[in-house]
Order: structure tokens, then sequence, then C-alpha cells
């Protein structure tokens, strides 16, 4: 049950549970222009914690990190006709600088695949030179007729990887191993959010792509979620943007591209795959904070015991932080940290102080149990390890539940209002696809029937797995 006039209740009012979490636990407000965010601390804290996690990996996979400008010309984005045609609605064009009309104008970055190609071109001369791996942290713009934080904000931030390669294999090869062994295995480890991962139909696919590949996650709603995307950009910007390379045999070639990105949507997945009526739930390994001490009440010893306790938690390795508020409500300040999320809360009062004992109390379970101040850290750490799997199983079982084995378009609609359906793609088909649409309902991804990402997109048993969507 929702603690009275602290959230809406997710069952009487999904929207406004999430915006109530977004105030309340102090992640981002509205910006100045619409469509716009600005990210609380508590917020960037988490999105500091999913970047340094995701680049972790994306450097084990051998990308560099650079950076290119926001500003791209216009003529860049204008000589792939598909990309340019799927991002077109969406783009912010400037075309006044310094007072004057500029000569050409410059597009606000959407995406970077034009302007780094364009230094691809540059830099890429020999097969020596290949593969070229690149990412880059930066922020985007798309302008947004639907905002909403961190779902769908006109700017946001993100990462977008970008290869080069020497056959389509070898691309091919590269961006699933980037879903797999990157965006896969960071969500579901840390996140503790499950993905399903398959290829995009063709209508779903990425502007400018021959492949795309996606992870898609249940929020508690219902609804899917686009996680992150991994592309097959084929030759198409190597042949626009004249990248290529003197093979070992001494001819020249066009190189093969792969294209990747997660986004702050992260955060928002976050808050609607695991928060509940009491706020925010926080995965341990994500987790900025992953125990908060908190002094019942200033007492002789009591603030002190709690910053002793807090430096043992961090010479153990765990995130600990001291509440010393003493002036604010015990209760207050325990609904606090229950809006943040925060996986343990470690209190000490003066009993606690007097029997040598700390109060553990899980923020899933919120259960309590009284440690020896000494056994604390150990206590801790088994207590967050536990948590992270239980939140893992649970947002599993609840996706799982919510999957129905479909046979006809009525029954995907049907199955939609609550979560997913898988039904084979044969039977549904471009035009059942496009019927779904006229309801709101789209193919999440196209997948092997055991739920194992196609070898090319081509196979004739794969399983469209559909959905309504943010």
């Amino acid at each position: 049950m929702a603690k009275k006039g602290v959230l809406t209740s997710q069952q009487e009012d999904f929207p406004r549970w999430y915006q109530d979490i977004l105030n309340k636990a102090e992640l981002a407000d509205n910006g100045p222009v619409r469509g716009t965010m600005v990210i609380r601390p508590y917020g960037y804290a988490l999105w500091e914690r999913m970047q340094a996690e995701v680049d972790q990996r994306i450097k084990s996979a051998g990308a560099d990190n650079a950076y290119f400008p926001l500003f791209i010309p216009e003529s860049y984005l204008n000589r792939e006709s598909d990309h340019v045609e799927g991002f077109s609605p969406e783009l912010a064009v400037v075309t006044q600088g310094g007072g004057r009309e500029l000569a050409e104008p410059v597009v606000v970055r959407p995406t970077s695949e034009t302007i780094i190609n364009a230094y691809f071109s540059k830099w890429i001369q020999s097969h020596r030179d290949l593969p070229l791996l690149i990412n880059q942290w930066a922020n985007v713009v798309r302008w947004e007729m639907r905002p909403r934080i961190f779902l769908r904000t006109t700017e946001f931030l993100w990462q977008e990887g970008h290869t080069a390669h020497t056959t389509r294999q070898e691309a091919r090869d590269y961006a699933a191993m980037i879903l797999h062994e990157v965006y896969r295995d960071f969500m579901e480890s840390v996140l503790a959010i499950p993905v399903l991962i398959g290829y995009k139909t063709e209508a779903e696919r990425f502007p400018g792509a021959i492949n795309s590949m996606c992870l898609e996650g249940m929020m508690r709603d219902g609804k899917a979620l686009q996680m992150g995307t991994s592309h097959e950009l084929g030759q198409s910007f190597a042949t626009m943007f004249d990248i290529t390379y003197l093979d070992a045999e001494g001819s020249q070639a066009h190189v093969w591209q792969t294209s990747w990105g997660v986004s702050s949507r992260m955060v928002g997945g976050l808050i609607m795959a695991h928060g509940d009526d009491q706020g925010l739930v926080v995965p341990p390994r994500l987790a900025p904070v992953q125990a908060v001490v908190v002094a019942v009440r200033d007492a002789d010893g009591v603030v002190d015991a709690c910053h002793q306790l807090a430096g043992s938690l961090a010479a153990a390795g765990i995130r600990a932080k001291v509440d010393d508020r003493t002036g604010t409500g015990f209760g207050r300040r325990a609904t606090d940290w229950e809006l943040k999320g925060v996986p343990v809360r470690v209190e000490i009062g003066p009993r606690d102080l007097e029997n040598g004992q700390a109060t553990l109390v899980s923020r899933i379970a919120g259960d309590k149990q009284a440690v020896d101040l000494s056994a604390a850290p150990k206590q801790v750490e088994w207590l967050l390890d536990d948590i992270q799997q239980q939140i893992f199983n649970d947002a599993m079982a609840w996706r799982d539940s919510r999957i129905v084995e479909a046979a006809t378009v009525a029954e995907v609609q049907e199955a939609a209002a609550t979560g997913f359906a898988r039904i084979p793609w044969a039977e549904l088909g471009p035009e059942g696809e496009a019927a779904l649409a006229e309801d709101a309902v789209t193919v999440r991804c196209l997948q092997l029937p055991d739920g194992s990402l196609p070898q090319s997109g081509d196979e004739t048993d794969l399983v469209a797995v559909c959905g309504r969507s943010y």
C-alpha cells in the first residue's frame, strides 16, 4: 500500500506516480524550454553510475572515447537520403550566428553518423587502420512533440559508438557483441532489468541501417521501453562519404560499419521497471549510496558511532553515507531514503548503541534485523548481494507473467493491454504489423523461438514480440 500523501499509487495512476517519483526523489525538473530537463544531483548520480559501468564495458570491447562537434553542416545529413528522411521531423536547425545569416544552415546534433564518417574518410587509408572503434559521450537534440522526462526529451544524454571494419561479417559480429557483452550484461547484471533481444522490423529500423538490433525491457505498467540499440550500417555511409581503404592485395574497398547507443532513457527505465508505491528501488550494484547510516536521534555517542560505522562500510568497499540530520524527525528521514531507493538503511539509536548493535533495514523486504556493530559490514555486504538478485528475480517474474503466446492480431491487441504478445512473424507479417500500429501496438523485436538473437534476421521461424511502448 502507498503511504498516504507520499506517492500516487501505481495502480491508481501510473503516469502520475512516475511524475511523483521524479519530484519527491529529487531526480529531475522540466527545463525552461519545452522538452528539456534539468537533472538534479541524485538523478545525475544515477546517470554517472550508469555511464561508468557502460564506459568500462565499451573500453573492454576495444573502443576509444573521442568527441565530435555539436553543430553539423546541413549538407552532411543530406548526403544519406534515408538518414536525413528519418530524422528530418526531429531536427533543430541554426540559420543565424554572430548576428548574421549563416552561409549554410547547421543542424544541432541528432546523432553523429554523418560528421563522424566525414572524419573516418580522412583517418582510414589502409587495412592497417581497421577496425576503427570510436565512442563518444555527448548530448543530442531531437525535437520532441510529446516530451516526458528521461523517456522522451528534446535534449538528452547518451553514448554513441561508431566503428568501421573490413568485412560485413566482422561488423555484424561486433554489433552483436556490443548488444550482448556491453548492453545486455550491464542491464541485467547491474540495472537488474531483464531484456528481450532481437532485430527490428524494416518499419522500425534505424534510418540508414541495413539491420537494427535492440533490447526491450518491460515496465511495471506492462509497456515496453527500448533500452538500447546496435546497428549494422552496411556500406551506405561509406559510399556517401567515400570511406575506402587499401586492402592487403592492394585494391580499394569500402568499409563496413556499425553504430550503437544507450541514453539517459535508462534512468526512466530504472524508475519504471523496479519502483513501487514507496518510491525508487535501486539495485545495489548501481546505487550511488548502497547503505545509509541513520542516527535515530541525537544522544551521547550515536552520531560518532554512525560515522565510525560508515567508515568501516567504506573500507569494505560499500558506498555509504551518514544521515545525522537529527533536527529532522526520524520517520521523515526514513521515508526520504525509501523514496530514493537506497538498498539498505542502517539505523543506530541510543538503545542500539547501548547493546553494541545496529539495525539493518532492506529497501525491498522492509524487514529489520539487529546485528553486532563489528559484524555489520559483512552483514550489509551479504544483504546487498541478496537484494541485487531479488530485484532481478522479481522483474523477471513480473515480465514473464505478462508475456502471452498469440495466434492472431486480435489476440496480440488483447495481450498488449497488460504486457507483451509473441506471434510467429510468418503469421503477422508487415500487413499485421501495420494493422497493430493503428491501435498503437508495435513489433518490439523479431527473435528466434527460444528468445535468442537471429543470425541475420532472414530466418523463416522468427517470432515477433509485440506491445505498447514509450
